[in-house]
């Protein structure tokens, strides 16, 4: 049954954006909102429930606007709030609902509470952040987020103007905030009304897993960490029942349970399960995924947020290391496909050689997941990505929309685009872009729709556990899901090879059996057993009642 009002995220798809990246309405070489509410009708018709936006605060821009001066403005390049106001209503008209970045693990240097801390030590902003008169010793459990681009590893950076040192997990140039002080988190709480008042659904939780660390060293151990996404929790539901937060917690397996809960967490990022997706995609084994799923049990009290790539590096920190090397000499064969030693900096359409077979098994598989998934724009046309551009930027590319100059996206000078267009090979938006999807029956755009529409009218997939069919072939990868009137039955084959499977009906055996999705071979020798054909990299969604 399909899920009630304030469980709409449940059954949800959402689409991500950097709306730098999007669509330039006034021909500045940068996208902004009035760019994105002209392509809103393209996001209508992909039948998104949700777009989440990327920071568009004012911002030194130091970090791809995760290093915010100011949480209750926009970027002047993106336009002003009055934009912002008119792009939640005209979504809000078409029923999408709009989540943003809440980014307050810490703040930009340049943010008018740290330059206060700096020069004022009995100012009261001087508590917001972390300081220490000697540098702290190095602690092999608090290193820096990005290894081989922060100087030494280094987490504590020396501060002339406050004669102390900071404490920072991301760059110097973003210090941590005190998240243990309540004038802290008071300030937290006021961010999120006034962007509520504004219309939006709720926030990705940027770095939750860092605020739940403790980060001073002398810590009550009984504390409960927790309590910092509690709070926002507490403030969202008071202003918006329906609300949500989505948190960004790449953290252990084991500690992944404590962030959901009717008082914390609606849906958590799933970094684990995202790993061993592509590690099976890689290696044409169905034995990766399994045990991500494993590792990311289901639970009711809240969902899993999928995706098979995201606006920062592919994390294959949680593979064992004999899978990620050879993830890595599949997917990221040179080396400056790859950075910090744990990831790829690599769109998903590049990685599987623009294998439109291979790339539809990965969406379908995606989709058909427990929890619901997140698509990166772009993704949806197969967009790749542009190596010559320092680190996680390489996947940060404008969005390709038609033939003309810079793809369609700016009508400024090639060389005043705030990132260059993938111009040129395979990728290029010569080839590939939305126009030509568009105009193409048989492209990934226009089947990436009716995939959106498949796995929305699908409330199984979200409405309960997921059971994992055991077959005969390594490669094939058979799950359900079981409703009151109806299974939904998958069957994906991760390999380049067609390959067949039988599989057991449930409960004995099923008066019908119907693909949905996919081009399968099927075949019905009794009430309780199908035996099922498929393609090289062939998938198919079956309706069992």
């Amino acid at each position: 049954m399909p899920m009630g009002p304030e469980e709409w995220y449940k059954d949800a798809v959402i689409y991500g954006i950097d709306v730098e990246l999007f669509n330039d309405s006034n021909g500045d070489g940068v996208g902004d909102f009035q760019g994105l509410i002209q392509k809103l009708d393209y996001i209508n018709r992909l039948n998104a429930s949700a777009v989440w936006l990327l920071p568009f605060y004012p911002t030194p821009n130091r970090d791809n606007g995760y290093d915010v001066m100011d949480y209750y403005g926009v970027d002047p390049r993106l336009g002003t709030l009055g934009d912002f106001v008119e792009f939640v209503d005209e979504a809000d008209a078409r029923g999408i609902k709009v989540l943003i970045d809440l980014v307050v693990n810490h703040t930009s240097d340049q943010h008018p509470w740290f330059q206060n801390a700096r020069t004022d030590p009995d100012s009261r902003y001087r508590d917001y952040y972390i300081w220490s008169k000697e540098r702290p010793p190095p602690d092999s459990t608090r290193g820096t987020m990005f290894p081989g681009e922060v100087e030494d590893g280094r987490v504590w950076t020396y501060d002339p103007e406050a004669g102390a040192y900071y404490y920072h997990r991301f760059y110097s140039f973003q210090p941590d905030l005190n998240l243990a002080n309540p004038q802290v988190r008071e300030e937290i709480y006021k961010i999120m009304k006034f962007w509520l008042e504004l219309g939006v659904a709720g926030f990705r939780v940027d770095a939750a897993h860092l605020m739940v660390q403790p980060k001073h060293p002398g810590c009550d151990p009984s504390e409960d960490h927790h309590d910092v996404l509690k709070g926002l929790k507490r403030q969202l539901v008071k202003r918006r029942s329906d609300g949500i937060l989505l948190a960004e917690a790449d953290d252990e397996p084991q500690e992944l349970q404590s962030y959901f809960g009717d008082d914390e967490m609606d849906l958590l990022l799933n970094f684990q399960l995202n790993a061993h997706i592509i590690a099976s995609l890689a290696t044409e084994e169905v034995a990766p995924l399994v045990e991500g799923l494993e590792r990311t049990p289901y639970t009711p009290s809240g969902t899993w947020a999928n995706f098979l790539r995201n606006f920062d590096e592919l994390n294959l920190r949680s593979l064992a290391s004999e899978i990620r090397e050879e993830v890595f000499d599949l997917f990221a064969p040179e080396g400056n496909m790859r950075i910090y030693g744990r990831g790829i900096r690599r769109r998903l359409a590049p990685m599987l050689d623009g294998n439109p077979k291979r790339i539809k098994l990965a969406f379908s598989l995606l989709f058909s997941l427990p929890g619901i998934p997140l698509l990166l724009y772009g993704d949806e046309i197969g967009m790749g990505e542009d190596l010559s551009l320092p680190g996680r930027r390489s996947i940060r590319t404008p969005m390709q929309w038609d033939e003309r100059e810079n793809a369609g996206f700016s009508t400024a000078p090639a060389d005043e685009l705030v990132t260059p267009v993938v111009d040129s090979g395979e990728f290029g938006y010569d080839r590939v872009n939305v126009a030509a999807q568009r105009a193409n029956p048989e492209s990934l755009l226009n089947w990436i729709e009716r995939l959106v529409s498949t796995r929305r009218e699908t409330h199984e997939i979200g409405n309960g556990p997921c059971e994992i069919v055991e077959v005969s072939e390594s490669s094939i990868f058979c799950h359900r899901y079981s409703g009151e009137e109806r299974s939904i039955l998958f069957a994906h084959n991760l390999a380049g090879r067609a390959s067949s499977v039988t599989v057991f009906l449930e409960n004995g055996g099923a008066d019908s059996v119907y693909a949905i999705l996919g081009d399968p071979d099927i075949d019905r020798k009794d009430d309780r057993t199908l035996e099922v054909d498929l393609h090289p990299y062939g998938f198919a969604w079956f309706e069992v009642h």
